[in-house]
C-alpha cells in the first residue's frame, strides 16, 4: 500500500469564520486541498430567505467574493483543490458567481457542483405518509422555509474524479468535504468501512476550524497567540491513518487534549455516529503526540451505513424579541429579576387590554448572576445584565414589548442603565424540523461544465442496536476505596467540551490522567449529572463511554428551549454546559490528587 500523504486544510467552521484562515493555510503551509464548512441549520434558513427575495442569492457570498477572489491565483499556482458546501440553497448560482470571478482574473477553473440535497418536491408525498419530526413526534408544519437532506461524500469524490479544481455542494454532512477528498485520492469504496470511519473522523475533527487547534480549549491559558491561531491540517494516508497538525509559526496548540475535546463536540452515541457513507464507532479512538503540534489519531471503526438520509427542514414559527438592561448596585440580581417580571406583567396586561395576542413564551436571564448554574450559582452579584426574551405569533405584540421596555429606566430599579442597541426589533423565529427519508427517494447528480452525471449511493442496512458494544464500559472505583477524601472541582480531574444536538446538549468529559478515570466513572452517573442540571429540566440523561481515550459523553435531552433560533436562552447552543459541569465538586482520595 502506498505511503503517500494527502494534506487537507480546514479553513472554516461556520459562515462568518475568520478570513485569516484560508490565506494562512494556502500561503503558509503545503496542502493539497482546502475544505470549507459553512452550513448550520440556521444558516440554511437565512440563505433560503435570501433566495426568496433574489433568485440569484442563497449561497455563501464571502466564499466567492472575498476568499476565492483573493486566493484563486495562489490556489492554481500551488495546485490546491477546493471543496466547500458554500452552495447553500443555490449551489448553481454559487458556481456561476465563482466562474465570473475566475474569468475576470484570467484563471482557468473547472468547477463541479453536487445537486440533490434540496428535496422540497418530496414534501407533499411525505405529508401524505404522515412523516413526523424524528425527536418530538410533531406533525409537519403547514409550510417550510428550507428542506435539505444531509448528503454524503460519494458525489464529492466523483466530481473530483472528473478533474474538478473546485467542488461546490449544498447541504452535506460537515465531515463529507474531507471524506470525499480521501475517497477520491485513495480510491476507497463503499465497503471500506474502517477507512471511511477514519476519514469521517478526520473530517469531524477539522470541520469546526480552530476548535481542534486550541480554540475553546478547557486550559485556555496554555494556548498561545489567539490572534494568530493556526487552523488544522489533516495529513492522511491510504490505510486511513492520519495526523492533525497546523501551519508552522502560527498560534494555537495541537495536543491529544485539544484534539480529543473536538471529537466529543456535538456527538450523540459514539458507538453509532451516523453519516450517509458509514456508521462510525469512535469508542476505541486513541490520540498520540508524535511531535510538537502533531497528534496521530487512530482506532475508528466502521460498519455499513443506514438506508436513510437525515433531513434538516426549517419553518417559521412566529416572532421573537429580546432586550437588555444593565443594573448595578447592592442586590443587583434581585432588582433585575423584579424589573424583568414587572415588565412582563405590565406588557401582558396591556396586550390583553388591546386585544393583541399574548406571549407564547418568555424568559428572564441575569447575565452576571450565574443563571447558567441554577442552584449552584454564587450570590451577591453587584452588576448584572437583565435579558428579557419573548415569543409571540403577532409582530404587533412584540412592537408593544419593545416600546414598553425602556421606561424601566425611570420607573423601576435604582442603578438601571445601559439600554443596549436602542429599541429592540422583532425577528422571525425559525424552528428546525428533522426527519429521515429513504436514500432511494433522493436522486443525486453532479454538474461538471454543464454535463450532468447521476450518482448512485449504496442502499445501506438497518442498524441493529444489539450489535453495538455496551454503552457503559469503563471500570468504576468508589472514592471510599482510596482512604481519606478531599473535594475538588471536576476541572482539576478532567477537561471537556459541549455542544448542541437540536434540543439536546452533549457534554464530553475527558480524564486528565488515566488513574482519575475509574473515580470519575463512578462519580459521574447520569443521575448525578441530571441533578446538577436540574434547573434546565432534562427529560433524560444518557451516558456513553469512550474508553479508547478515557472519556464519557453525556446527552441531556430537551434542555435548550427548542435549540438554535427557536430558543430564547443565552446559551442556545450548549456552548457553556461543559464549563458549568466542570465546576461540580468531586470527592476523590487525597492521595490521588497529591
Amino acid at each position: 500500500m502506498s505511503d503517500r500523504v494527502v494534506r487537507i486544510g480546514g479553513a472554516s467552521g461556520f459562515w462568518g469564520d475568520t478570513a485569516m484562515s484560508a490565506p494562512q493555510l494556502v500561503r503558509g503551509a503545503q496542502i493539497d486541498y482546502l475544505v470549507f464548512d459553512y452550513l448550520a441549520e440556521v444558516t440554511m434558513s437565512i440563505l433560503a430567505s435570501q433566495r426568496l427575495k433574489d433568485p440569484a442569492a442563497g449561497y455563501a457570498t464571502d466564499f466567492v467574493h472575498i476568499t476565492m477572489k483573493a486566493l484563486l491565483p495562489d490556489l492554481v499556482a500551488r495546485k490546491v483543490r477546493v471543496v466547500a458546501n458554500a452552495g447553500g440553497v443555490n449551489p448553481l448560482a454559487c458556481r456561476d458567481a465563482l466562474a465570473k470571478v475566475a474569468q475576470a482574473l484570467g484563471v482557468p477553473l473547472k468547477i463541479g457542483v453536487v445537486l440533490g440535497d434540496e428535496i422540497s418536491a418530496l414534501v407533499p408525498s411525505l405529508r401524505e405518509r404522515d412523516v413526523r419530526e424524528m425527536f418530538s413526534g410533531e406533525p409537519m408544519p403547514a409550510a417550510f422555509v428550507s428542506v435539505n437532506a444531509y448528503l454524503g461524500a460519494i458525489p464529492i469524490a466523483r466530481a473530483l474524479d472528473q478533474g474538478c479544481d473546485v467542488v461546490i455542494t449544498g447541504r452535506c454532512v460537515d465531515s463529507a468535504v474531507t471524506l470525499g477528498v480521501l475517497m477520491h485520492e485513495f480510491g476507497w469504496r463503499d465497503g471500506d468501512h474502517d477507512r471511511l470511519a477514519q476519514g469521517t473522523l478526520a473530517g469531524h475533527l477539522i470541520e469546526c476550524g480552530a476548535q481542534c487547534t486550541g480554540g475553546l480549549f478547557t486550559d485556555w491559558d496554555q494556548v498561545p497567540d489567539w490572534e494568530n491561531i493556526g487552523f488544522p491540517i489533516v495529513e492522511a494516508r491510504a490505510d486511513g491513518s492520519f495526523t492533525i497538525t497546523k501551519p508552522e509559526g502560527t498560534g494555537g496548540l495541537v495536543t491529544p487534549a485539544t484534539v480529543s475535546e473536538q471529537l466529543v463536540y456535538e456527538i450523540g452515541d459514539p458507538r453509532a455516529y451516523l453519516v450517509p457513507d458509514v456508521t462510525c464507532d469512535f469508542t476505541a479512538v486513541t490520540f498520540e503526540q508524535t511531535g510538537e503540534n502533531r497528534v496521530r489519531v487512530s482506532g475508528a471503526k466502521g460498519r455499513a451505513p443506514t438506508p436513510t438520509y437525515k433531513v434538516s427542514a426549517t419553518f417559521a414559527d412566529g416572532y421573537r424579541n429580546m432586550a437588555v438592561l444593565v443594573i448595578g448596585g447592592q442586590d443587583a440580581a434581585a432588582k433585575a429579576r423584579r424589573t424583568g417580571e414587572a415588565i412582563l406583567n405590565r406588557t401582558s396586561r396591556m396586550l390583553a387590554a388591546l386585544g393583541l395576542p399574548a406571549y407564547t413564551e418568555t424568559r428572564i436571564e441575569l447575565l452576571g448572576a450565574e443563571d447558567m448554574f441554577g442552584a449552584h450559582a454564587r450570590p451577591d452579584a453587584r452588576e448584572v445584565v437583565l435579558k428579557i426574551a419573548v415569543k409571540c405569533p403577532a409582530k404587533a405584540s412584540l412592537d408593544l414589548f419593545a416600546r414598553e421596555f425602556a421606561p424601566a429606566g425611570t420607573s423601576m430599579a435604582p442603578g438601571t442603565t445601559g439600554l443596549m442597541g436602542g429599541r429592540p426589533t422583532p425577528t422571525p423565529v425559525i424552528r428546525l424540523f428533522s426527519f429521515l427519508v429513504d436514500k432511494a427517494e433522493v436522486p443525486i447528480e453532479i454538474d461538471v461544465d454543464g454535463q450532468r452525471t447521476a450518482i448512485v449511493v449504496p442502499k445501506g442496512a438497518d442498524l441493529d442496536a444489539a450489535d453495538l458494544p455496551p454503552a457503559r464500559s469503563l471500570r468504576d472505583v468508589g472514592a471510599s476505596a482510596g482512604g481519606a477524601l478531599c473535594t475538588v472541582p471536576l476541572i482539576r480531574l478532567a477537561h471537556g467540551r459541549s455542544g448542541d444536538k437540536g434540543n439536546k446538549a452533549n457534554i464530553g468529559v475527558i480524564a486528565r490522567r488515566a488513574e482519575y478515570l475509574p473515580y470519575l466513572s463512578a462519580w459521574l452517573t447520569p443521575e448525578r449529572v441530571g441533578r446538577f442540571f436540574a434547573h434546565n429540566h432534562p427529560t433524560q440523561v444518557e451516558r456513553f463511554d469512550l474508553p479508547g481515550f478515557g472519556a464519557m459523553n453525556f446527552l441531556l435531552h430537551d434542555v435548550l428551549g427548542g435549540g438554535g433560533m427557536a430558543s430564547l436562552r443565552t446559551d442556545n447552543l450548549a456552548k457553556a454546559f461543559a464549563q458549568v459541569l466542570l465546576t461540580m465538586p468531586v470527592d476523590v482520595p487525597e492521595a490521588l490528587i497529591d
